[in-house]
């Protein structure tokens, strides 16, 4: 590739050159165009688009193809203004007439960490070692041009370092040398033609001017004499442009990010201004997280202005909500979040119809994948029937689309392939075939309906395969400095004695009035109580008691029960437990208001249910299942009447329902026919695995149908039918699409919540609920989820938490499960509350600095700080943080061992390896890390907790003298803690190796660090515990390798349990082993 003009001039030079263009034009600025001319590499740096419309996506594909980036790569680019500020969305429409005149520059946006080197991002393969890069070398091409523009334009404010010129320099040396190689020149000859200064920033040129003349000529000498020095490396361009971009990368990351001034919604509607941006830097979520983006106008007393609110929510139903100046602003912002979740999570989804990239709407519509490569269709396909066929984009062609058939050969399954071509005026066609067709479904129809030849090989087009939800394929970035959650099968059924959940005694319940029957329990209110210390607290529940002679299914039950009670969701009923005595009762949060079909029929002609409270309703349902969709489990059986309304809203005050959702009771494989169809209640055996989406259309059609049962007929679901459609057609269509018969079909529940954003936002209420006269300026529903009760807040009011139940006890604090609940009725958060037993001065201090070193703290492997609660005037302070429902790791690992293998447990170990990673970048030593301070957050997730311990490094020195141990965890902490009470990331590595240990024996008891060393101690040894270890630790005593432990984890542990503190690893070298092991790529030896 030829080098882009080493003496090109900067945008922000070229602007006035490029906006003096004559009117009725378009310009694209490109900064390194394909099949430039070597002689000029100035020529074809811009394509120029005359009088007509053009849609951001198409522009960006035609400066592709000037550029030579292949569609894998596209979306990694867009558009952006001239001056940098802002970009525009895919579907941007540009009118270019007589009076406009208008400049945007093609960028690549989308930047990822590590893009090469160690730890770097890849691409996910199906393999590991058939991972690819994330870019192709056009697109390294590109980035380096305009990663060098950016660097020589200025974009670093300020004076620079002397550390920071000598980086610069250093830079400067590789972009010369590089022209060096590209045009084949001689050093005398780049000398003569090209001043070092011309590839340094403008800053850096304008400090080296106003040094004397001995200093620019000794700083001219230094740099020949490199140059000189590294001409002699054998390397190519390439090489050169990559050693660049990594050097570019590590001297200043902030290029890559974007900020944009926004201001809480709140301030505007008082009709305050407020500030506009704030200068704190906090994590929300990462990308796969959201749940949901939205875009609503905002107003300044009750009239609409220019500004727009958009609203991030996160599966957990936590929000960002933030109010930018203009629509621009707002849809830049939206099309970059939704730009990353389709590159690291799903490549096949868009948050909102104002940003979606027309091309990705033409793919939904056509059930159509993205330019997957083609062992990723022949995998999805290795499972279908003959003549199941799957179409894709081309990965080499902005143009194409490739059809992939499956068929039976005499050796096999095997798959053959056709191009289909789509020529200027929008015709499809197959390659070699003159017929030509309007749209790529009547193309496919067509041969749906006859045979298809392919290499002398007759197809007939049987079943599409359509993409799915977060499907896996080379078109997903897998960041090396990010978590990411491994693809597996669903868990399989567990067996009684793995079932995990909290066991209530009997005697601590007392059961009240019944309040109905299921189809094997009976139903009660009852009272729990609690007895801690001298207090006792009673809590509202509902009992749901199995029918003696259901015996049979009890197991079901209690599984429901068990995976009821490791997921925690607002929109989701909270199981308190199970007593199992001479009948088994699942201990459940009390709903106030009941079964939704049951409240439908009561109120359907009161007026309260109206179209917008059933939206919300199904949107809130939506989100519980959605969140159970990401986790991987089947909830099975979605009707109205497992959703329970704890709130019933009102629409005059702001005050939207609130359900939650029930537990699925008995699984649908228990039941026999004649069980599952008395009323059509759940879907069919029949029909594929796939239930929920199908559930919830049923579920869905009683909001609507105002509680109709649908029909009790089997012959319904074998005659294909559907249910009653409502006259909301956009509505009718979602609900079909949700009962589709085809599971393949049907839309992931992140897609369903996009699509009610977009039916609550319509106007369908104001013409279906209410008469002209009562007409309202603005549904009151839809403002109420930012109201300041619903925002995450720093300070918790002690009156709002509702103690639940203790979680965990320790020496001197306890932790307890509470709902911080403003409302007060039952819809607040689920927090983990950490309190003193005793507040003396000094433990309240101790206490205050815990709590200020966690809300430091943001990483996805440390548990998360929510805010702090005083109480007693200020004199008594608890810790609020997220609640992880799956409970410390040492319980965790003990209960659910037959299911945890060895790949599981270094995940765990990668993370926590990741968590003390960032704790130490941060300066902190934790001090207590042991499996029983680690919590679950789910099966693939584990957070370091408990930072009572913790200390921060003081600033001139690399480790902590503790003048007053207290009580120490002594069998986990290294020699020099022992000895000299010093601690530092080190001592914290030898704690890691104890916790790899732990992790490898399942934390047996028996097996537990301070038993082993207490039998090699003996019984008869006069001397103190300390000391007596010490001793053994000095006499090179260890812990065993755990039974079934690979010799290289054990190898592990040893090198972290060196005695000399400068002899053991660093966490940032124990990440990548523990992740080549996980992997199997490769043998760590100790």
């Amino acid at each position: 590739m030829p080098p882009l003009g080493e003496e090109t001039p900067l945008i922000r030079n070229r602007s006035c050159s490029l906006s003096s263009m004559e009117s009725g034009t378009l310009q694209v600025y490109l900064y390194h165009p394909a099949n430039t001319p070597r002689s000029d590499p100035d020529m074809g740096s811009g394509l120029t688009f005359t009088h007509g419309e053009y849609l951001a996506e198409e522009l960006c594909v035609a400066a592709a193809k000037a550029c030579g980036i292949l569609p894998v790569c596209h979306p990694l680019f867009a558009l952006a203004t001239e001056d940098l500020k802002c970009w525009f969305p895919p579907n941007h429409l540009f009118t270019v007439d007589n009076s406009s005149c208008q400049v945007v520059v093609y960028r690549i946006r989308f930047f990822f960490p590590n893009w090469f080197g160690p730890g770097k991002s890849y691409r996910f393969g199906l393999l590991n070692d058939r991972a690819s890069a994330v870019l192709d070398c056009p697109t390294i091409n590109y980035l380096f041009a305009q990663s060098r523009s950016d660097f020589i334009s200025g974009r670093m404010e300020g004076a620079l370092s002397l550390q920071m010129q000598e980086e610069c320099l250093s830079l400067a040396v590789l972009d010369m040398l590089r022209m060096v190689k590209e045009r084949k020149w001689s050093l005398e000859e780049i000398f003569s033609s090209v001043s070092y200064k011309s590839c340094v920033p403008e800053t850096l040129r304008h400090q080296i001017q106003q040094q004397s003349f001995l200093t620019r000529k000794r700083i001219r000498r230094k740099f020949h004499k490199s140059l000189r020095k590294l001409s002699g490396c054998q390397t190519d361009d390439c090489a050169l442009k990559l050693k660049y971009l990594i050097d570019l990368e590590k001297l200043e990351r902030t290029w890559v990010e974007e900020s944009f001034p926004v201001r809480a919604p709140s301030a505007g509607e008082r009709g305050q201004e407020g500030q506009r941006i704030i200068h704190v830097r906090q994590p929300f979520c990462d990308f796969p997280e959201i749940a949901d983006i939205s875009i609503k106008q905002a107003s300044r007393d009750s009239s609409p202005v220019e500004n727009r609110i958009v609203t991030v929510t996160k599966t957990d139903n936590r929000i960002l909500e933030v109010e930018f100046l203009t629509l621009q602003e707002a849809l830049s912002f939206v099309s970059l979040i939704d730009g990353y979740y389709r590159l690291t999570a799903d490549a096949h989804h868009y948050f909102c119809k104002a940003v979606a990239p027309p091309r990705l709407l033409e793919n939904v519509e056509n059930q159509c994948h993205g330019p997957i490569r083609s062992e990723f269709a022949a995998k999805k396909l290795a499972v279908s029937d003959e003549g199941a066929y799957l179409l894709r984009r081309s990965p080499q062609d902005f143009d194409s689309y490739l059809l992939t058939v499956c068929i039976k050969t005499c050796f096999g399954r095997d798959y053959k392939g056709c191009l289909i071509q789509r020529d200027k005026t929008g015709s499809y066609s197959l390659s070699g075939v003159a017929r030509r067709f309007c749209s790529l479904q009547e193309l496919l129809h067509t041969y749906q309906n006859c045979a298809l030849h392919a290499d002398g090989v007759a197809l007939r087009l049987g079943t599409c395969c359509p993409p799915r939800p977060k499907e896996k394929s080379n078109l997903l970035i897998v960041r090396g400095s990010c978590y990411q959650v491994p693809s597996s099968p669903s868990a399989p059924r567990r067996s009684t004695n793995q079932m995990t959940f909290h066991k209530i005694q009997p005697e601590n319940l007392t059961m009240c009035e019944n309040l109905g029957q299921g189809s094997f329990t009976k139903i009660y209110r009852g009272i729990k109580r609690d007895q801690e210390d001298e207090e006792c607290h009673e809590t509202e529940v509902l009992l749901k008691v199995m029918d003696g002679s259901h015996g049979n299914w009890s197991e079901s039950f209690l599984e429901a029960a068990s995976i009821m009670s490791q997921i925690s969701h607002k929109h989701l009923v909270l199981l308190y437990g199970v007593s199992i005595k001479e009948s088994s009762i699942m201990v459940q949060e009390y709903v106030r208001f009941g079964a939704l079909d049951i409240y439908l029929k009561k109120n359907q002609a009161g007026g309260k249910v109206t179209a917008s409270w059933k939206l919300e309703v199904a949107k809130q349902l939506a989100y519980a299942l959605n969140f159970l969709e990401d986790k991987k489990i089947v909830h099975g059986n979605i009707s109205a009447k497992k959703v329970l309304l704890a709130r019933e809203g009102d629409a005059a005050s702001g005050s939207p329902p609130f359900i939650k959702l029930s537990d699925p009771g008995v699984s649908l494989a228990m039941l026999t026919k004649e069980s599952k169809f008395p009323g059509a209640e759940r879907a069919p055996a029949g029909l594929p695995s796939r239930l929920t989406p199908h559930e919830a259309g049923e579920g869905w059609m009683r909001p609507v149908g105002r509680g109709i049962l649908p029909s009790p007929k089997l012959q319904f679901y074998q005659n294909s039918l559907q249910l009653p459609a409502p006259k909301w057609m956009e509505l009718a269509t979602l609900i079909t699409q949700c009962m589709d018969y085809q599971p393949g079909w049907r839309p992931s529940f992140r897609a369903i919540i996009r699509d009610l954003n977009s039916l609550i936002t319509s106007d369908y209420e104001l013409l279906s609920d209410l008469s002209p006269s009562e007409l309202p300026a603005k549904d009151g529903f839809w403002g109420y989820v930012t109201s300041p009760a619903c925002q995450d807040p720093a300070i918790f009011e002690e009156r709002h938490l509702k103690y639940m139940c203790v979680l965990g006890k320790g020496n001197f604090g306890s932790v307890e499960l509470c709902r911080y609940d403003p409302l007060d009725d039952s819809t607040g958060e689920l927090v983990a509350v950490k309190r003193l037993q005793q507040s003396s001065a000094e433990q309240l201090l101790d206490f205050e600095r815990e709590i200020a070193i966690l809300r430091s703290l943001h990483s996805d492997f440390i548990v998360k700080y929510r805010g702090v609660c005083y109480s007693l005037g200020r004199r008594s302070l608890r810790l609020v943080m997220e609640y992880l429902p799956k409970g410390c790791l040492r319980e965790y690992l003990q209960k659910n061992q037959e299911r945890l293998d060895h790949k599981r447990l270094l995940l765990y170990a990668w993370q926590i390896c990741k968590g003390m990673e960032y704790l130490g970048s941060q300066r902190y030593v934790h001090r207590d890390l042991a499996s029983r301070n680690i919590l679950v957050e789910n099966e693939t997730h584990v957070k370091i907790g408990d930072f009572g311990l913790a200390k921060l490094l003081p600033q001139d020195k690399e480790y902590y003298v503790v003048r007053e141990p207290g009580q120490s965890p002594v069998f986990w902490y290294a020699p020099e803690s022992l000895s000299d009470n010093v601690f530092s990331r080190e001592s914290d590595v030898w704690s890691f190796g104890v916790v790899l240990y732990e992790l490898f024996t399942y934390s047996n008891r028996s097996q537990s660090p301070s038993e082993e060393f207490l039998r090699m101690m003996g019984l008869d040894k006069p001397m103190p515990i300390i000391c007596h270890l010490l001793e053994l630790l000095k006499d090179e005593r260890r812990l065993p390798a755990p039974p079934g432990c690979p010799a290289e984890v054990h190898g592990l542990m040893l090198s972290c349990w060196a005695f000399s503190q400068g002899k053991r690893p660093k966490f940032s070298e124990l990440g990548p082993k523990l992740e080549a092991l996980r992997d199997g790529r490769s043998k760590v030896r100790g």
